[in-house]
């Protein structure tokens, strides 16, 4: 099967007493949809039935009550197959998990296809507060562990209040994230199709207001400059998750460094700050910043006591307007587990991404879990 590799089998403590996959969800009657759903994919649940070593992330009643009851649920009350079958595969990681104490980016066993383009398989964050975990998906959305782990002969179940939702192109998460200026410049600059079909990517991606504070500079620009300022943004060939993210400078697709600080927990790309980290991406990973950097002021450097991001072009000035967002298109309802080229859901806020998961379930200081990062390529 294509969603799946081979697994290292490995001794699993109780195995004697455990009970099968199919037991357990049939004994646990907070996940009878979820066993609704593996039943039409007779052969996914043999696969996952019979693999060792493995953690299924569970969501319950509630939290399939609550997609089918929404504008994202369309490919579970369309039975849309490949996408149903994308969406469970991704709710089961590939190793058992216990401790997540730590953050971490694990992977799950959704492997590269139409749905995405990491090598070794999508992640999802692993991230906890104290006793609470959550786990954040595509578009920020997440869930939070509800109830004790459940052993059975493969590995273990953690069941989760919600469905996590599968990571989606750069260019439908810029879209569905409101960074609407980042996702016309690409359009404007012919990137689309490159974003979204390089595999392995870490994007740093300006918030709307870091375009809008050099608005004056963008009209001159001919579509050659804006794909360079864009591609300067562009790491190819590792995903950057924050864990992985060292002081010091990477080499971008447009050809330059850049340098990457890390001052009293906060970090900077050139001057721009991270705002937003970890946007999981079908491709990679996302970081969203709150200045354009600049492929021609390569020495921009931070300044952690100003609160906004200091502009790498000088002289520029600030548009009335968010710049570049007349050709967006409008955004529509996106499932958890719609392909990466598929449409997009609303948003609402006239600013760049916020991170309604890591600030909601657990805190703003989760965002970055503690002294953290930059690019380990």
């Amino acid at each position: 099967m294509w969603l799946f590799r081979t697994l290292a089998i490995s001794a699993l403590g109780g195995v004697a007493v455990a009970q099968d996959l199919t037991t357990i969800l049939t004994n646990t009657p907070a996940l009878s949809n979820l066993l609704s759903y593996l039943e039409l994919f007779p052969s996914l649940t043999t696969t996952l039935g019979s693999l060792q070593n493995i953690t299924i992330l569970a969501p319950n009643n509630n939290a399939f009550a609550r997609l089918l009851n929404s504008s994202a649920g369309a490919a579970l009350v369309q039975n849309d197959t490949s996408a149903i079958q994308a969406l469970l595969t991704y709710h089961v990681l590939n190793g058992t998990y216990t401790d997540f104490s730590d953050k971490q980016f694990i992977p799950t066993l959704l492997e590269p296809s139409q749905f995405t383009n990491v090598t070794g398989g999508q992640v999802i964050e692993a991230i906890s507060n104290k006793d609470q975990v959550a786990f954040v998906s595509g578009l920020l959305n997440g869930a939070s562990v509800s109830g004790d782990p459940v052993d059975f002969t493969g590995g273990i179940v953690h069941i989760i209040d919600d469905v996590l939702t599968v990571p989606q192109s750069i260019s439908d998460t810029a879209i569905q994230l409101n960074l609407s200026a980042a996702a016309g410049a690409l359009i404007s600059a012919n990137l689309v199709t490159t974003v979204d079909t390089l595999s392995d990517v870490t994007l740093f991606v300006p918030n709307n207001e870091a375009f809008q504070a050099i608005g004056s500079a963008l009209p001159n620009l001919t579509t050659q400059d804006l794909s360079s300022i864009l591609q300067y943004h562009l790491v190819q060939g590792a995903v950057g998750y924050s864990t992985l993210l060292r002081t010091g400078t990477v080499k971008t697709v447009q050809g330059n460094d850049l340098t990457v600080t890390i001052e009293n927990e906060e970090v900077f790309v050139n001057s721009a700050r991270v705002v937003v980290p970890d946007v999981l991406v079908a491709n990679g990973v996302v970081h969203v910043i709150d200045s354009v950097l600049n492929p021609n002021n390569t020495t921009a450097m931070p300044n952690p006591s100003q609160e906004s991001g200091l502009t790498a072009f000088s002289g520029a000035s600030s548009a009335s307007n968010i710049p570049f967002t007349s050709d967006v298109p409008t955004p529509t309802s996106t499932t958890p587990g719609q392909s990466a080229t598929g449409a997009t859901a609303t948003s609402s806020s006239s600013s760049g991404a916020a991170a309604p998961v890591r600030t909601g379930v657990l805190g703003a200081g989760a965002l970055f879990g503690g002294a953290l990062l930059v690019l380990n390529l």
